[in-house]
Parts: structure tokens; C-alpha cells; sequence
């Protein structure tokens, strides 16, 4: 399972509309913080507010804002509207096509176990959380660059 640049992408737009609570931010200030491209953006944008996570605002001051706190999205809502299923096989997940090998396969088991290992992280860590993260990353980076010897 890779998550894709769209669902990357993603996170950080929230991060980004989490991290300015109550402003209502338009799509050219979030592509240029985040360095993503704005049609890229609009395509993104588009999902998450389908999905009900963002609401857009119309108009001149309009722009995107989060319809929650950061704390109630978690991670795997985020990727799930994104990405779809997050199932490392096919044969598991919401829309598993049916095998008729499951009752005797033995590798389902260790993606079973990945899977809920997968789960169990995003849906157990939040925007908040990641915001958090950031801030303490932020706090702890000195601004002199990093060199790799």
C-alpha cells in the first residue's frame, strides 16, 4: 500500500486549514504554502469538500475552512475520502472481491494483521495530532541546514 500524492496532498491541506481555525482561506495562499499546484489543489479541494471535510465559502473573502475542529478528523477519514480503500490486497476491506482461496490461505492472515496495524494508526491519530507534530518539529528546527556526512 503506497498513499498517494493526492492523499499527502491532502493531509496537508487540512493541516493547513486546521492550523488557521475560523479563517476561511483561499485556495491560491494554501497551494503557495504548501507548494502544491493550484489546479492539483482545486482537484483535491474538490474531494474533500464532497466528502463533507472542507465547506467552501463563495465569494470574495471566500476560500475553503474546515467544517470541524481538527481534532475530530482523524487520518484515516482523510485517506479513505482520498484514496478509497487502504486494504493491502484486494480480498480484504469494505469492497473485497471474493476469493475463493480464503479459507485456506494463509498470507490473508499477515495482510489481516497489516491492515489492522494500518487502521489502527490513522484512525487513531487526528489533524490535531499532526498539527502538534509540526509544531514541535517547527520549535525544534533551528533553521541552519542539515548536512549528511
Amino acid at each position: 500500500m503506497t498513499i498517494s500524492t493526492r492523499g499527502r496532498y491532502a493531509l496537508r491541506i487540512m493541516m493547513e486549514l486546521g492550523g488557521r481555525p475560523g479563517e476561511t482561506v483561499k485556495v491560491k495562499e494554501i497551494a503557495a504554502k504548501q507548494c502544491i499546484s493550484e489546479k492539483y489543489m482545486e482537484q483535491i479541494i474538490a474531494v474533500l469538500n464532497k466528502a463533507g471535510l472542507v465547506r467552501s465559502i463563495r465569494g470574495a473573502q471566500g476560500g475553503y475552512q474546515l467544517v470541524k475542529e481538527p481534532k475530530e478528523y482523524s487520518v484515516g477519514m482523510v485517506l479513505r475520502a482520498i484514496e478509497g480503500s487502504l486494504a493491502p490486497v484486494e480480498c480484504l476491506g469494505d469492497n473485497a472481491l471474493p476469493c475463493d482461496r480464503t479459507s485456506r490461505c494463509a498470507t490473508v492472515e499477515i495482510y489481516k494483521r497489516i491492515y489492522e496495524a494500518v487502521n489502527s494508526v490513522i484512525d487513531n491519530t487526528t489533524v490535531q495530532d499532526l498539527l502538534d507534530i509540526e509544531k514541535q518539529k517547527c520549535s525544534d528546527y533551528d533553521g541552519a541546514p542539515e548536512y549528511i556526512i
